[in-house]
């Protein structure tokens, strides 16, 4: 099992900056590429971003493409998400997955691991 805690959630306007950072504890060997991906009230959950275990290679919805970054600290086992120039359409619920696959993936289907999610909201 693998064990995904999030943090640095919170209430922000728009324009401002958050960093989210998910840690990864329990069997980490087995995990690979890292994702965020988020839940707005009354949506389907959506794919934001994804990183591979070396973090050579990453994805990025278009929606956040510009703004956000991703990146990983593999001695830490933790990914972060550095979100910029935020909007009020970011504001969700973000989640922390994991994958054995090696490369980065935006289907949900991937993803073996999933944390409990980090409320992020925007106001305007």
């Amino acid at each position: 099992q693998v064990q995904l805690v999030e943090s640095g959630g919170g209430l922000v306007q728009a324009g401002d900056s958050l960093r989210l950072s998910c840690a990864a504890s329990g069997r980490t060997f087995s995990v690979s590429a890292m994702a965020w991906f988020r839940q707005a009230p009354g949506k389907e959950r959506e794919f934001v971003s994804a990183i591979s275990r070396s973090g050579g290679n990453t994805l990025y919805a278009d929606s956040v493409k510009g703004r956000f970054t991703i990146s990983r600290d593999n001695d830490k086992n933790t990914v972060y998400l550095q979100m910029n120039s935020l909007k009020p359409d970011d504001t969700a619920v973000y989640y922390c997955a994991t994958s054995p696959l090696g490369l980065p993936d935006a289907r949900a289907y991937a993803y073996v691991y999933w944390g409990q999610g980090t409320q992020v909201t925007v106001s305007s």
